[in-house]
């Protein structure tokens, strides 16, 4: 199961009291408030939540995946890295719809 945008914007105003339409400008402002700090190398933390970070990944060989003897060069690169937060991971863990094993 996976949420769409348009369904978290729903929740984002059953929760908020906003409409639809400012709900969505709020879920809009709040993701490209993270990307421009993450293309600015910048940390984005909500404590509890979790923590937005950039990471460099250094250049590296690689296998070209339709051919195996074929080896490729994997230029380095930034990418972005999303660290859970304590209160992140313990909902998580006692979430619904699992058996808490899994």
């Amino acid at each position: 199961m996976h949420v769409t945008k348009q369904e978290f914007v729903d929740r984002v105003a059953q929760r908020s009291g906003l409409g639809r339409r400012e709900a969505g400008e709020a879920v809009d402002a709040v993701i490209d408030a993270i990307t421009e700090a993450l293309k600015n190398r910048e940390e984005v933390a909500f404590t509890g939540f979790g923590k937005f970070t950039t990471q460099h990944r250094a250049a590296r060989q690689g296998v070209n995946p339709r051919n195996p003897s074929e080896k490729v060069q994997i230029p380095a690169a930034w990418v972005p890295k999303f660290s859970a937060g304590s209160s992140l991971k313990q909902a998580v863990r006692g979430g619904g719809g699992s058996d808490g094993g899994m």
